[in-house]
């Protein structure tokens, strides 16, 4: 019951005072001024470090120049041989001299799971030593505008990579237009 702006409890017989009390025994009474202090919420953390990957990978995905060297890329096909190497490597190359002793694809691949996944590969492939490498990076007939979408990427990354010594776009056997035969440093 409430009187003058305060609750009051109702006068009780003793055997029910007895019960009531027993009955709210666990109850916490509440504070002096009447309010119910709930215990701060810690906040959760930022996670800085996710936030710094994701802004470089945007960065990255944004700001990663295609350009290609007329020293280095050769013909309409797309291939790429570094300076330094004899162009006789790119027609050994495209003949078949080299078999590939290891395959990557990465159809399906977002941009930047597709270079971590190459990255990934041609280290693997470094270290157990192969020398000829088919990737499979796509025609692009399932994309937008059906353009290849790792196309240009793909063959931009390899450039950059010192253990490639050269590249051609596979026979048609091999996968045409839709693949790369690339051929790495021996150890």
């Amino acid at each position: 019951m409430k009187k003058d702006g305060k609750f009051h409890l109702p006068v009780l017989l003793p055997q029910d005072r007895d019960t009531f009390l027993e009955a709210v025994s666990d109850v916490t009474p509440l504070s002096p001024h009447g309010k119910v202090l709930h215990p701060a919420t810690p906040i959760p953390p930022l996670p800085l470090s996710l936030f710094r990957d994701e802004r470089e990978v945007i960065h990255a995905s944004l700001h990663d120049p295609i350009r290609w060297d007329e020293d280095t890329e050769t013909g309409e096909d797309g291939a790429y041989v570094r300076s330094g190497i004899s162009r006789q490597v790119l027609r050994r190359l495209r003949r078949g001299d080299w078999h590939a002793q290891a395959e990557l694809d990465l159809h399906g691949l977002t941009k930047v799971a597709a270079k971590q996944e190459l990255a990934e590969f041609l280290y693997e492939c470094k270290r157990r030593g192969v020398r000829c490498v088919r990737i499979i990076h796509g025609k692009g007939l399932r994309s937008p505008n059906r353009e290849p979408v790792l196309k240009l990427h793909v063959r931009h990354w390899l450039t950059l990579r010192d253990e490639v010594l050269a590249y051609v776009q596979a026979r048609a056997v091999d996968g045409g237009g839709g693949a790369l035969l690339v051929l790495l440093k021996s150890r």
